[in-house]
């Protein structure tokens, strides 16, 4: 069915149902970003294992959700968007139960595996079936809605995660997601409207590549401090990851129908704002990772108690995103996303100051406040700088490609954070702990820093009415956007998700 056709059987309520279903899916699949961060320590007592196995119970899920993010988005426009999301959900809903029901970490971390592969297919389609359901005219509403219930999972994701753990069992994070996931397949399947893409071929060894790529840099990283850096195993993940991902870009760059075109990186504003976002993910979920069992395994707190001390930070966008919106249009995004870069870093450098083993609520709260302003500032405008940096027919590819990125941030960030936590202290101590954390911490704020340098790079919004210095003379036929686009908001933004899934 046609876009076309597919809005006019979505007139009045469908517009609204497809709001509700879509949003809710979103919810699920970035709430099992973070909802997993405060039951860690409960899900190392009853099931065992060392720090490198419970890398792999957040890892597993955005590792996989991020190499297979951009490949579901193809099959939905290529073999039936709603049938796809209904699979998504169908993958995503059956792992859940099956986390829930694990008997080992090693089964918990296939399930979370299967997890993400049920996201990657289901989350991307949230906003073409929006946007194929929604008139023009009110898309905007829409988008803003399905944004601040990604924001709210964001949010939510530590404190529901460890009242769910404290007051019943680690068990029911996942279980959560059964009846939800339940209610939505016949909703999908009764109020949701088909639609196809454009049909074009599956870049499968592009897929492949990326995956075998990535797989073999974060196995490295996860078992360098288990197995030692210079042993067999590792390097030779690190070096096949390492070339497969060499092989992905080369691929990319003359492959007809490429996963992710390598022309986009011309322009300095989508290389930029994706690097950021790169970096930014990087620092912000391994930081979160190691401070979530910092609250709990050193300060003593609840798991309860950890995720309400969490929300200065995680639950700021809340606050501050209308007001970061505000500035972006009013002074372009690039100084607003750097500035938020710059807050981040500053709040997570403070955090490493301070951290000892009998730090107080109170010292930590400052940095706690700075990084989540950071966080806002740096979300509410990114959508809107990768939406404006490609031609309108790429916005899709677009958003893609930087929620991926932004997921293969945070998969990287936990196990470069976690080796340096597992090589300069670990779990004897409260002191270990902390001599571990700290040195952690302080890498995760030089990395949102160097993210902060590269929003420096995006190109500067210019004055209303000047003209590009790479465009054509007003006279002539206006041209595909120049390989530096300027930062103003798309005509039709694709809104990205707001946040990871500290994406797992």
């Amino acid at each position: 069915m046609s876009q076309q056709g597919a809005r006019r059987n979505t007139r009045g309520g469908g517009a609204a149902w497809a709001l509700v279903i879509t949003s809710v899916a979103g919810f699920m699949a970035a709430l099992d970003n973070l909802v997993v961060t405060t039951a860690l320590p409960s899900i190392r007592e009853d099931l065992g294992g060392a720090l490198h196995d419970l890398e792999w119970t957040v890892s597993a899920y955005t590792l996989t959700f991020a190499v297979l993010l951009m490949f579901g988005a193809a099959l939905g426009d290529r073999f039936g968007r709603r049938r796809l999301f209904v699979v998504g959900i169908t993958v995503f809903t059956a792992a859940s139960a099956a986390a829930a029901m694990a008997p080992g970490i090693d089964s918990l971390i296939a399930a979370r595996a299967v997890q993400g592969v049920g996201a990657a297919i289901m989350m991307p389609l949230t906003l073409t079936l929006l946007t194929a359901a929604v008139p023009a005219e009110r898309r905007g509403m829409a988008y803003g809605i399905w944004g601040a219930v990604n924001g709210l999972a964001v949010a939510s994701g530590p404190l529901v995660g460890g009242s769910l753990t404290e007051h019943i069992s680690w068990q029911w994070i996942f279980w959560l997601n059964v009846p939800l996931g339940l209610a939505l397949l016949p909703l999908a399947r009764l109020r949701l409207a088909e639609s196809h893409g454009t049909g074009a071929p599956l870049d499968i060894p592009g897929t492949l590549l990326a995956s075998g790529g990535l797989f073999g840099v974060v196995y490295g990283l996860v078992r360098g401090p288990v197995d030692g850096w210079t042993g067999s195993v590792v390097l030779t993940a690190l070096f096949a990851g390492a070339a497969l991902l060499v092989g992905f870009v080369l691929y990319s760059t003359r492959a007809k129908n490429p996963m992710l075109p390598m022309r986009l990186f011309r322009s300095r504003a989508f290389a930029g704002v994706n690097a950021a976002s790169l970096l930014m993910f990087l620092g912000m979920f391994g930081s979160i990772f190691l401070l979530s069992q910092y609250m709990q395994g050193v300060l003593g707190y609840s798991p309860t108690e950890a995720g309400l001390r969490m929300l200065p930070w995680t639950g700021m966008p809340m606050l501050v995103a209308p007001i970061a919106g505000i500035l972006s249009d009013r002074i372009g995004g690039r100084p607003v996303v750097a500035a938020g870069l710059f807050l981040q870093a500053a709040g997570l450098g403070y955090l490493a100051s301070v951290i000892t083993a009998d730090a107080s609520y109170a010292i930590q709260l400052p940095g706690l406040i700075i990084s989540g302003v950071g966080m806002a500032l740096y979300f509410a405008p990114a959508s809107a700088l990768v939406m404006s940096s490609v031609a309108a027919k790429e916005q899709g590819i677009a958003s893609g490609a930087n929620n991926a990125l932004r997921e293969v941030g945070g998969a990287l960030g936990i196990a470069v954070m976690s080796s340096i936590f597992a090589a300069q202290g670990g779990y004897a101590s409260a002191q270990t702990f902390v001599d571990g954390l700290r040195p952690a911490v302080a890498v995760g704020a030089a990395m949102v820093a160097l993210g902060g340098v590269a929003a420096l790079a995006i190109p500067a919004r210019r004055r209303t009415g000047e003209q590009s210095p790479t465009a054509a003379p007003k006279t002539a036929p206006a041209p595909e956007p120049a390989d530096e686009p300027v930062d103003e908001p798309a005509p039709e933004p694709a809104l990205a998700p707001t946040a990871p899934t500290p994406r797992h």
